[in-house]
């Protein structure tokens, strides 16, 4: 069976109607704040063989990865699995990413054929571990950070332990049983797919991206840029290197991460699969928005992340904050070769962090990442206090925050005067205020507090991020924190956090 160009699109448009309803029924089912407010999970369709076919327009870390889920669940069980089964793991060894990303895969038949694979991934805010909400800043093995899940088929019995292991526990029973609706509803509808020519889809995702690439000038063009440390010890206060090299030959690329750092002794390490999901979505950045995504757009390219480094890191590495912050890393990094091999199709540098947050007491865990600003484009200034590459998540709204923890936000606003100057500005960073009222373990991951996000084009640089206590909230007693950081919190203690600015685009206009 063959499809016309229009019909190819509206199979395509179907089939990511699909993920985005998969997205939704978690979304809505979900009893954390983190996915049913902040929408931190993704989801997805793959083929018999496990090749991405449509995602919808979720978390860009968790889809471009999630891939080596499904590889990874194949792998394991073959033709073992039945209509019904499902699979989940979080093992960033074994097809994850960190911890906290739970992923579920699923199987879909037609008439006692494969079909296809519905699969979903959802940022959990606690999996035990050494501090509450799993990202201990101070980890360096894995298994400081929670309970780690090889692929297994998902029973009762799997459900109890992981449950069991949180601090959350009723919490973490509502989010896996909306993970296993979704993939549910995925299965369902991918079943009326089962006659469709699936192939298709990817093989004209492969020749857009051929096109696209041969297109593009021959070289090699090279950037680096770093880390601001590895933990909060002083001796894990050190800057480490991220290089590449992109490399355009006819109609294919390769990023070779040579020169790249070892993996250090912290939770900065990012596991092989983190790095692909950056490279996927710089490329996304520079070329046609219109290029479907789907794993046909990766059959040329080629990835190469050397072993044992911070973009390839080996077991037993804590890896937390890899996928949080390395991976903006990454991004930063391929964004900036593209913007020498294609000059003007790309934005000065953006914050470059999540800014993660997480606070836990007795029977409650927060967790969020915050927004800061976007890097300047040739077509405009920065957008101001939104999430930035990696992430695309949103913020938990405040009235959602207080009633769900014992919290209270004194102040948010933006950062003014924290973008990069140019002739198209950085947007500008946040500045927010969050006070805890219980005593409460704090654990910040953050970046860009010492490496300030780069201008391009002439561009200033964006403002570095600042993390500042105020012990009952007291101005006079501001103490700054480091970049990473666990922490008791006493009642009426305040957290304030000043996000980066985005770089600056294009040299300044004098007055």
């Amino acid at each position: 069976m063959s499809l016309d160009p229009a019909g190819l699109q509206i199979l395509v448009s179907r089939l990511t109607g699909v993920a985005e309803e998969m997205g939704a029924v978690l979304q809505r089912a979900a009893f954390s704040p983190n996915i049913k407010e902040r929408a931190d999970c993704s989801a997805a369709l793959f083929t018999a063989d496990g090749e991405l076919l449509v995602q919808a327009e979720h978390i860009p870390v968790h889809l471009g990865s999630m891939p080596a889920s499904v590889r990874v669940a194949i792998e394991r069980f073959g033709s073992s699995l039945a209509p019904g089964d499902q699979v989940i793991l979080n093992d960033p060894f074994a097809g994850g990413t960190h911890l906290n990303d739970i992923t579920l895969v699923a199987p879909c038949f037609a008439d006692g054929r494969l079909v296809g694979w519905a699969a979903n991934r959802a940022h959990h805010a606690d999996v035990g571990g050494a501090a509450p909400g799993s990202l201990p800043a101070d980890a360096v093995e894995v298994f400081e950070e929670g309970l780690r899940i090889p692929p297994v088929k998902l029973t009762e019995e799997v459900r109890a332990v992981l449950v069991a292991n949180s601090r959350t526990p009723a919490e973490r029973d509502g989010d896996l049983h909306a993970q296993i609706g979704a993939n549910v509803v995925g299965v369902e509808r991918l079943r009326s797919f089962a006659g469709e020519p699936l192939a298709e889809v990817l093989d004209y995702g492969e020749r857009r991206m051929r096109a696209e690439l041969a297109s593009l000038p021959d070289g090699t063009w090279r950037f680096e840029d770093v880390v601001d440390s590895f933990g909060p010890a002083p001796y894990q206060q050190v800057e480490t290197r991220i290089a590449v090299a992109m490399t355009v030959e006819g109609d294919e690329v390769t990023f070779d991460f040579t020169g790249t750092d070892p993996q250090r002794p912290g939770n900065v390490n990012a596991v092989e699969a983190v790095t692909v999901s950056s490279v996927t979505f710089a490329l996304r950045c520079a070329l046609d928005p219109t290029l479907p995504s789907n794993g046909g757009l990766l059959r040329p390219v080629r990835v190469h992340a050397p072993a044992g480094t911070i973009v390839n890191a080996r077991p037993p590495a804590a890896v937390g904050a890899g996928n949080v912050e390395v991976s903006q890393r990454v991004a930063d990094v391929c964004l900036g070769a593209l913007a020498l091999a294609l000059p003007g199709r790309v934005g000065a540098a953006s914050q470059g962090t999540m800014n993660n947050v997480l606070i836990g007491g007795a029977g409650w865990v927060y967790y969020e990442t915050v927004g800061g600003g976007q890097g300047g484009r040739s077509v405009g200034r920065g957008m101001s206090g939104v999430h930035t590459a990696m992430t695309n998540t949103r913020n938990t709204p405040i009235e959602a925050l207080e009633r769900a923890f014992p919290l209270r936000v004194l102040r948010q606003r933006l950062r003014r005067g924290s973008g990069g100057a140019g002739s198209a500005p950085g947007g500008e960073g946040i500045e927010r205020d969050l006070q805890v009222l219980e005593d409460a373990t704090l654990s910040l991951i953050t970046e860009r507090r010492v490496s300030q996000p780069w201008g391009l084009a002439g561009g200033e640089p964006g403002a570095v991020g600042e993390n500042w206590l105020l012990p009952g909230g007291d101005e006079s007693r501001a103490e700054r924190l480091p970049d990473k950081c666990t922490i008791h919190l006493e009642a009426g203690d305040v957290l304030r956090m000043l996000t980066p600015g985005g770089g600056g685009w294009g040299a300044p206009v004098s007055p």
